[in-house]
């Protein structure tokens, strides 16, 4: 793998710049920040650009025409794979939401698409194959998958039509149309300069927080307490991490550091998968969002099908691993 430079960028500057010693819980702390900044940051600037050349020929107009008139497995198998491409950031999801439900899209197929769309996302594989290796990534992704498509069928079941905010029936077709995007290859380019710029305005502090955070259980947190506390064998750590991931704002790209040193420290992989993906759906900012377009029972009931979901993931996981 190509962690080389990174690697001693972080011996570089935490033990001959700063002379921290290597076996000390700060210096070990310090690598691990420096390498995994300057890890991730060059992964983003890049993953972010190259797709942001491929989002300048995209639109939510074509999303939904690419997923209307299908079947409805066609259709949410469409939506997922959408999901796993198009950014899904507070500033989409309404409007997504609502020109989904205008276009005539069933309400499930919706929901599909918006638990795989924070959950998958180029730049997070990217960065946990980069990271972790590609088959937790495949582990994940799969996962990641396999909730979206039953998240989404457990929705229809209880009708959620009924508790979608009255406004949203009445907003006309076309009304959230965007400008027609230059699609040349020099507009292609200013296209993803400006994603490259905008992403990371929103995500340079969540990363860094997540770095951090990674950080300090690699530097500080004992082995022994966490082997104690969040291994395979305790039932509770499975949910205690989904629980613990709510309240976190993050993405899958901002929580992969503290995953990686979950990992380092022992954390089943199971645990450790059930964490990112509540942080990455399930947190608070991305409910409170929500609630513009749904009420409480259907975002009460969003909220639960995911909470198990990703405790029968995370069980899932630590059984077979």
């Amino acid at each position: 793998m190509a962690e080389g430079p990174f690697v001693t960028l972080g011996n570089v500057i935490a033990y001959d710049l700063l002379g921290l010693a290597p076996e000390s819980h700060l210096g070990a702390a310090v690598q691990f920040f420096v390498m995994d900044t300057a890890k991730i940051f060059a992964m983003l600037v890049l993953v972010i650009y190259l797709m942001g050349l491929l989002r300048a020929l995209m639109s939510p107009e074509k999303v939904r025409a690419y997923v209307r008139g299908k079947p409805v497995w066609a259709a949410r198998a469409s939506a997922i794979g959408l999901g796993a491409i198009t950014p899904f950031c507070s500033c989409s999801s309404v409007p997504l939401f609502i020109g989904f439900v205008e276009a005539g899209i069933p309400l499930g197929v919706t929901f599909s698409f918006l638990i795989a769309s924070p959950m998958i996302n180029e730049v997070a594989v990217v960065i946990l194959i980069g990271l972790l290796g590609w088959k937790l990534t495949l582990l994940y992704v799969g996962a990641g998958l396999l909730v979206a498509w039953f998240g989404g069928l457990a929705m229809e079941r209880f009708r959620p039509e009924r508790w979608v905010e009255d406004y949203v029936w009445k907003i006309q077709v076309g009304e959230a149309q965007t400008q027609t995007p230059d699609t040349s290859l020099a507009g292609r380019h200013r296209y993803a300069l400006g994603e490259v710029r905008e992403i990371l305005r929103r995500l340079w502090k969540w990363v860094l927080i997540g770095i951090g955070l990674g950080a300090l259980f690699h530097g500080y947190v004992p082995e022994d307490w966490v082997a104690a506390h969040l291994n395979e064998s305790a039932w509770y750590s499975v949910p205690a991490a989904v629980i613990l991931g709510v309240p976190l704002y993050s993405n899958a790209t901002g929580v992969i550091p503290v995953a990686e040193a979950l990992l380092g420290k022992g954390v089943a992989i199971g645990t450790v998968l059930a964490l990112m993906m509540s942080i990455a759906a399930l947190s608070l900012p991305e409910l409170i969002i929500l609630r513009k377009v749904i009420r409480w029972p259907a975002l009460a009931l969003y909220a639960g099908v995911l909470a198990l979901s990703f405790t029968l993931v995370g069980w899932g996981f630590n059984w077979l691993t």
